[in-house]
């Protein structure tokens, strides 16, 4: 691997945080609908994708001799818990709208089942690392700009800035151990970012559209909905669009996820919620303190 500046913050596992989810109005990203169900269904994958990276993880435990490496991996599941915790919280205030949050749930328990049954061990710690990869590169993404997330709920703007933040902590943990043990091949490991990638937004998509069928509204109308909010996405000034040049960093041969920069208010973040124990008074600070 070519010699790189390394950009790395060890995992701080954090507890107990109370994000007042269940002050949250229905549409809660400006009244906007479609931005709204498209981030509740990304949020919906979070409790059982982090278990599943958690256990695609212990798979290589017992391989892994670097103390340092075990540590941020004990932190890594650690942290990875409270995001399901903390998710699941989300979830169940949908459920309170009606939404069909155990559909979606049971699916993804049988597909993440079957990955750890069927496909070998390092087939999913790739898709971990790749998942990581693009969880971490979403929430700077997200946060590197203010205007982004300017219509957003506080308490939901916080949720998400806590977990963008425990990202970018734990970015390298899960390639950490596919590099070092995981034996994964090249291909693979490239491949997986792009299966990685279009399952998540292809999922996120789907389920977007079926919670606001469940809103009552018409196919002709989540069609409009769609076609004025994608843009917002995936638009060639959209949100995801500007992290392209980090995201294709993945299948440069000597890449390491640490070869990014933190998002450069990561400290306010921490900072804040040193000084008021309060996770969305961090989140609020940390919102605005991007450009």
């Amino acid at each position: 691997m070519n010699a790189y500046v390394k950009h790395q913050v060890d995992p701080v596992v954090r507890t107990k945080l109370n994000f007042k989810l269940d002050e949250v109005p229905r549409f809660w990203f400006g009244g906007d609908p479609f931005k709204t169900r498209m981030f509740d269904a990304l949020s919906l994958t979070f409790p059982d994708g982090e278990r599943y990276f958690i256990e695609c993880v212990r798979l290589f435990r017992d391989k892994i001799t670097d103390p340092d490496l075990q540590r941020r991996v004990a932190d890594f599941i650690r942290q990875e818990a409270q995001h399901g915790i903390a998710h699941d919280k989300m979830n169940e205030e949908m459920r309170k709208q009606g939404m069909p949050v155990d559909q979606f749930i049971n699916f993804l328990m049988r597909l993440f089942k079957s990955e750890l049954k069927n496909r070998s061990p390092q087939y999913n710690i790739a898709m971990t690392a790749a998942a990581e990869h693009l969880t971490a590169l979403m929430a700077e993404t997200f946060y590197s700009k203010k205007e982004t997330l300017a219509d957003a709920h506080p308490y939901v703007r916080a949720l998400f800035a806590w977990h963008s933040i425990e990202e970018m902590e734990h970015r390298d943990v899960a390639f950490d151990v596919m590099q070092q043990v995981g034996e994964v091949p090249e291909y693979l490991r490239k491949f997986t970012l792009a299966l990685t990638t279009v399952a998540m937004f292809g999922f996120t998509s789907y389920r977007a559209n079926i919670m606001l069928s469940h809103d009552g509204f018409s196919r002709l109308e989540r069609l409009k909905l769609a076609y004025r909010g994608l843009p917002w996405f995936f638009g060639r000034r959209g949100v995801m669009s500007r992290m392209k040049r980090q995201y294709l960093d993945w299948y440069k041969p000597d890449f390491h996820p640490s070869q990014h920069p933190i998002i450069r208010q990561y400290q306010v973040w921490v900072d804040t919620l040193a000084e008021t124990n309060d996770p969305i008074a961090a989140g609020e600070a940390f919102w605005q303190a991007a450009e």
